[in-house]
C-alpha cells in the first residue's frame, strides 16, 4: 500500500480512486454521501468516514447545503452545536445524545461495507472548526469527551481520528497562538481516546504563490506539526492535508504518516455544509510541479513555452502533448481531472520509490530542477494571480522542504 490517503467527495473522486489509487492505506469518505460512494470504490479498500460536523462553522441555518442540512437534522440536539450560548456552557447529556447518534450512524456502515468487501478502518472524532479565540475551546472538549465515552461504552476497536481543522492563518504563523491551540488538542485527543490527528489549513491555498508563504505560512504549519508530533503519543497517526505541496513537504521530513490527497481536485480542504461549487477547469503542467487555469492566454503560453526547451528534455515532450491536445482538454472536465490526477500519482510515486531518510532531498531535487525550468520561461496569464512567474509555486515549496 501507498501511504497517502484519498479524500473522496463525489462520483468522479471514485472513479479516479480506481483508475489510480486503489493503492492508498485508506479512503476518506463524507457520512452523508457514504452509501453511495462507497460502493463505487474498489473492493476491499479500507474505509474512513468523517461525519461533517465541521459544517457547524457556520451558523445552521446559514448553511447553504441544503445535503448536509438534512444529514445533520437526523442527529438529536443538532440545532445546539452551533449555539455560541450552549458553546459556552455544553451540556453533557445533550452533547453525548448528539455524538452517541453521530457515531453510531458511522459504525451502522458495517454491515453494508460488508456486502463489498470493504473494511470500516476509521471514524472520525466528531469537532468543531478551530477558530482564533478560546470560544469554541469547551465544546470541543466536551465533543471529544463524549467520543472517548462512547468509545468505552461501545467498546469500538477501530481507529479514531481527531480532526484539527484550522481556519485562519493567525492560528499557525506564531508560536503564542499555536502553542494554545495544541494544548487544546491535545485535551481533546485524550479525552476522545483518539489514534491518531488529521490536521488541516482550511484557509491554505498552497498554489497561489503569495509571499508570505515563505516567511510565515509554510515555516508556522512546519512548526505546528513539529510541536504537535512532540506532544502525542509515538504511536499516534499523524495525517496532514489534504493540499497541494505541504502535504509532501510534510510527509518526507517525516512531520506526517500520511499526506492526505485531493484525487484530480480539491487539493484544499473545504469544510462541510458549503457550496457545492463549481470548480475553475484546471491543467497540471508536469515538468512545473504545478497546475494552472484553463482560460485566455494558456494556449499561447504553451506555445510560447515549447519553444523556450530543448527538444531532447523530457518537459518538452509534457508541454507538447498540452500544446497540441489543448482544444480537446480545455471543454472537458473529466479529462482534466483525470490528466491532474495522473501526474500528482505519478508525482507520488516517483517521491515515495526513494528510501524515507532520502525523500526530502528528492522531492527538493525535484521542485529544484522545476524552478529552474519556471525561471526560464514566459510569465503566464493573470488569471493565476501572485503565481503568474511559473516557478512560483515550487519556489515556496522548495525553500521549506528541507
Amino acid at each position: 500500500m501507498a501511504d497517502h490517503i484519498a479524500f473522496v467527495n463525489g462520483t468522479a473522486d471514485c472513479d479516479l480512486v480506481s483508475r489510480y489509487y486503489s493503492d492508498s492505506t485508506i479512503v476518506r469518505v463524507p457520512l452523508e454521501r457514504a452509501e453511495r460512494l462507497i460502493p463505487q470504490l474498489p473492493e476491499g479498500m479500507r474505509i474512513w468516514v468523517d461525519a461533517g460536523i465541521d459544517g457547524f462553522h457556520r451558523p445552521y441555518v446559514d448553511s447553504p447545503n441544503r445535503t448536509w442540512k438534512a444529514h445533520v437534522r437526523q442527529f438529536p440536539a443538532y440545532s445546539r452545536i452551533d449555539s455560541p450560548a450552549f458553546h459556552s456552557k455544553p451540556d453533557s447529556g445533550e452533547v453525548n445524545d448528539f455524538v452517541f447518534a453521530v457515531l453510531d450512524k458511522c459504525v451502522g456502515l458495517n454491515s453494508k461495507l460488508n456486502d463489498h468487501d470493504f473494511k470500516l478502518a476509521a471514524i472520525s472524532v466528531p469537532q468543531l472548526p478551530i477558530v482564533n479565540n478560546v470560544t469554541r475551546n469547551k465544546m470541543n472538549r466536551a465533543l471529544a469527551m463524549a467520543a472517548g465515552t462512547w468509545k468505552s461504552e461501545k467498546k469500538y476497536r477501530g481507529r479514531m481520528i481527531l480532526p484539527a481543522i484550522f481556519t485562519d492563518q493567525k492560528q499557525l504563523n506564531l508560536k503564542t497562538e499555536r502553542n494554545k491551540k495544541r494544548d487544546v488538542l491535545v485535551s481533546c485527543y485524550e479525552k476522545s481516546e483518539a489514534d491518531g490527528l488529521w490536521a488541516v489549513d482550511s484557509s491554505l491555498q498552497d498554489q497561489a504563490g503569495t509571499s508570505t508563504f515563505r516567511s510565515k505560512r509554510f515555516p508556522g504549519l512546519l512548526k505546528f506539526h513539529e510541536e504537535i508530533s512532540d506532544s502525542l503519543p509515538d504511536k499516534a497517526i499523524t495525517i496532514a492535508g489534504p493540499y497541494w505541496g505541504m502535504n509532501l513537504v510534510l510527509w518526507v521530513k517525516e512531520l506526517c504518516r500520511f499526506p492526505a490527497i485531493g484525487v484530480g481536485g480539491a487539493y484544499q480542504y473545504h469544510l462541510a455544509g458549503g457550496h457545492q461549487r463549481q470548480a475553475s477547469l484546471r491543467l497540471a503542467l508536469p515538468p512545473l510541479r504545478r497546475w494552472v487555469r484553463v482560460g485566455a492566454g494558456l494556449q499561447s503560453w504553451l506555445k510560447k513555452a515549447v519553444s523556450e526547451i530543448s527538444s531532447g528534455e523530457a518537459a518538452h515532450a509534457d508541454i507538447s502533448y498540452l500544446r497540441d491536445n489543448y482544444s480537446t482538454l480545455k471543454n472537458n472536465k473529466p479529462l482534466c481531472r483525470e490528466q491532474i490526477a495522473k501526474f500528482y500519482k505519478n508525482w507520488f510515486d516517483e517521491i515515495e520509490a526513494s528510501p524515507t531518510a532520502g525523500r526530502a532531498l528528492a522531492l527538493y531535487q525535484m521542485l529544484s530542477s522545476a524552478y529552474v525550468l519556471g525561471k526560464a520561461l514566459p510569465i503566464l496569464s493573470s488569471n493565476e494571480g501572485s503565481a503568474r512567474r511559473p516557478e512560483r509555486v515550487v519556489e515556496y515549496l522548495m525553500l521549506n522542504c528541507l
